[in-house]
């Protein structure tokens, strides 16, 4: 018979209870403040309630009545500078951490509501209100609330989507030399998700402070955890990365907060993650003031079974028996708390005055401008301001022939020199001399630290790009070795990064840089080689750029380093080494931004290209002899995109092809084009040509390869086309 032996786990996974002794050793001002949060936390939670009730609560209530206990015990003994986030189900966290943030020392149960603690109270509501004066400005209501300087990241609506985030924060944490740590917390449903278990995995690896706070309240809205996974013991997926994991009774806030004392003495000594099971349960269903029970997957019995373990009946008999408070004082903490409540929901609502006594209504005063709608998508470049602004036809100096993937590598270079906040994550890109195209040469032998090859975790070193970029102390650039892949990350590129400014107020700058190549032509198949371009132009809050060739992408990278949103640089591998001249040691300038650059000018019709369709279109256009204006877009967002040149250029010809390689369904130039028309129709002396590739992706074939996308050829067919329509040719 084969011998056995039984694997002992990497880290412990250890189940945590309170006793007697714990409870009086526990100093009194620690467990009064205590007391005081949950009181606070469940009065606002229960005014939430009564005015989503009333309808004046826009969207979903997802409540934490019950679940207080845990958001209470991990966030006592946070720093300032430590930082949460959390989920959809997150008011009690995010109260947690602001209450400990407006009162350091702790609360007095005879005075509870200090006037900075009625603040929080009031801007939180509001925020969930939709209310001017919330947090985020009413942006992000009751599923993302951020105030950043109490550490409060944000709460996140995308079910674990907010975890690589926060891996993020902890990054620059730990890069910033810093013993700060951030907390994320989320729910039993997200245990199961890509995100989370990738972040579990990098965070354990690169040894990053970040706790991974599980409320397990055995409900994903009314999916059980025994239906979702055979380990039921959550936990348990810590011990699968090599990181210590606690199971604690999240119903004992004294449990969770000596828990938290051990986990926090080990990932502040800089050993990197640890998980929390935090047992718990929401008294309501997951949205709104019925219980579970009502919708028929939960049973009377076991609610009143959890209703009987309330943290703040927990809470407050243990104080009794310790002689710290009797049966009065524990009525005027609630009292007071009620009553905060009662003055925050005065301030933001009032009695309907077209409808009967008793119904009230938002105060219409307090509701955001609507012109306040699309302000803070992206931000206004001011930070731009001062730079080197440099054409190539405008430079004198020296000029060298360099590859165009040598000049990417250069850049980089330079801007790492002179930038320690710069750093690159990627796959690959630390080894095989700069990655697998020289991208990144030379980069890891000057700046191994600031070099970090990932594993094959696109959720999780997207976001944890996103987290350092949200964080301010790091300008990440995300590189992805095909634009393919970054729909294996599509939550954290478009719902959490390019959404993130706009969705907390305007102001949360996203100083991130995205690289990657398209390589259509190089065999390698449907879900390798498509141009993102299109996608990512219908996406709000990127800005996107794509240079055709070296001494304009050193300009624009420059500028793309230096912006305060997330950018998407892509590039193309049929340019990588291709020459073109870049300045001698002088790569310190940039491209005017939002510019396009007329290649050559013409009269009978305006070409809108860009990156490699720039030099098919030029060779197109002189085998044809057609007088075309070629034009280089460079930058293509709609916020970014030189409006003017092309507006310029459409009214001297009337006629426009729009060219790109790349497949039908995701293409630029579909948006571009209706654009074009609503802009410029009365200049239009027919509808916007197009030239793309087909409507399948480009296959492994390369015979069908070539049939798919768009080259000179097309090209010469498209401009024909033009000119036929013209009647002259």
């Amino acid at each position: 018979m084969a011998k056995e032996n039984l694997l002992i786990p990497l880290e412990p996974w250890v189940e945590v209870t309170t006793t007697k002794s714990d409870w009086e050793k526990a100093d009194p001002a620690l467990l009064a403040t205590m007391l005081g949060q949950l009181h606070l936390i469940r009065a606002f939670e229960e005014t939430v309630l009564e005015l989503a009730g009333e309808g004046l609560v826009h969207g979903p209530a997802h409540s934490s009545v019950g679940q207080e206990g845990g958001a209470v015990g991990s966030g006592l003994s946070l720093r300032p500078t430590d930082a949460v986030n959390g989920s959809h189900r997150g008011h009690h966290q995010f109260l947690a951490k602001a209450l400990g943030y407006v009162a350091p020392d702790g609360l007095d149960l005879q005075t509870l509501v200090s006037a900075d603690i009625q603040n929080v109270l009031q801007r939180t509501m509001a925020e969930i209100l939709g209310l001017a004066q919330g947090f985020c400005k009413g942006r992000g209501g009751s599923m993302h609330l951020q105030w950043h300087e109490a550490g409060a990241l944000g709460t996140n609506a995308i079910v674990g989507g907010g975890v690589p985030l926060a891996a993020g924060n902890a990054y620059a944490q730990s890069l910033s030399g810093t013993t700060d740590m951030t907390v994320t917390y989320f729910g039993d449903g997200a245990v199961n998700i890509g995100s989370v278990l990738e972040s579990m995995n990098l965070t354990a690896a690169w040894d990053i402070p970040l706790i991974f706070f599980i409320e397990n309240n055995l409900y994903a809205v009314s999916t059980t955890v025994e239906e979702a996974t055979r380990e039921s013991r959550l936990s348990g997926r810590g011990v699968g990365f090599g990181i210590p994991s606690f199971r604690v009774d999240g119903m004992d806030p004294l449990a969770v907060y000596l828990t938290m004392q051990k986990a926090e003495a080990y990932t502040r000594a800089g050993k990197g993650p640890v998980v929390i099971e935090a047992e718990v349960y929401r008294f309501f269903h997951q949205n709104g003031a019925f219980p579970g029970s009502a919708f028929g997957y939960r049973s009377k019995e076991e609610e009143e079974s959890w209703r009987a373990r309330d943290p703040l009946t927990l809470v407050a008999n243990q104080m009794k028996s310790l002689g710290l408070i009797n049966d009065e004082v524990e009525a005027l903490v609630r009292s007071q708390a009620q009553e905060a409540m009662a003055r925050a929901a005065a301030e933001l609502v009032e009695q309907d005055p077209e409808a009967k006594p008793g119904v009230r209504r938002i105060k219409p005063a307090l509701w955001p401008e609507p012109g306040f709608v699309d302000v803070g998508v992206r931000g206004d470049l001011s930070e731009l301001a001062g730079a080197r602004l440099q054409e190539r036809a405008q430079y004198q100096g020296e000029l060298e022939d360099v590859r165009f993937v040598d000049a990417v590598a250069a850049v980089m270079d330079r801007n790492m020199e002179q930038d320690s906040r710069i750093l690159i994550l990627g796959e690959d890109i630390h080894n095989l001399k700069g990655g697998t195209n020289g991208a990144t040469k030379g980069l890891s032998e000057k700046y191994p630290e600031r070099i970090l090859g990932t594993p094959i975790s696109e959720n999780a070193f997207t976001g944890l790009g996103g987290g350092l970029a949200l964080d301010g102390r790091y300008r990440p650039v995300v590189e992805f070795m095909y634009p393919d892949f970054m729909w294996v990350a599509a939550d954290q590129v478009f719902n959490q990064i390019g959404k993130a400014r706009h969705m907390f107020g305007g102001e949360s700058a996203v100083p991130l840089v995205l690289r990657t190549k398209v390589a259509m032509g190089s065999g390698y198949g449907s879900q390798h080689l498509m141009d993102p371009a299109g996608i990512f132009a219908t996406a709000p809050g990127w800005r996107i750029m794509a240079a055709s060739n070296p001494y304009d992408y050193v300009g624009m990278m420059n500028a793309a380093l230096a912006c305060d949103d997330p950018v998407l640089m892509i590039e193309h591998v049929d340019l990588y080494l291709t020459k073109g001249e870049i300045p001698v040691g002088d790569l310190d300038y940039q491209i005017p931004y939002g510019t396009a650059n007329i290649v050559r000018p013409g009269t009978e019709m305006t070409v809108l290209t860009y990156m490699s369709m720039v030099n098919h279109s030029q060779e197109a256009i002189e085998r044809t002899g057609i007088d075309a204006e070629l034009v280089d877009l460079r930058f293509l967002d709609r916020a970014s995109l030189d409006w003017d040149t092309v507006g310029e250029s459409i009214r001297k010809t009337n006629n426009v092809l729009i060219v790109e390689q790349g497949a039908q369904g995701t293409s630029y130039g579909g948006w571009l084009a209706d654009e074009i028309q609503r802009r410029f129709f009365d200049y239009l002396d027919q509808p916007v040509e197009r030239v793309t590739g087909s409507v399948a992706s480009p296959s492994i074939s390369k015979v069908l390869e070539r049939a798919a996308i768009a080259r000179t050829e097309e090209v010469e067919a498209g401009l024909k086309r033009v000119m036929s329509a013209k009647g002259t040719r």
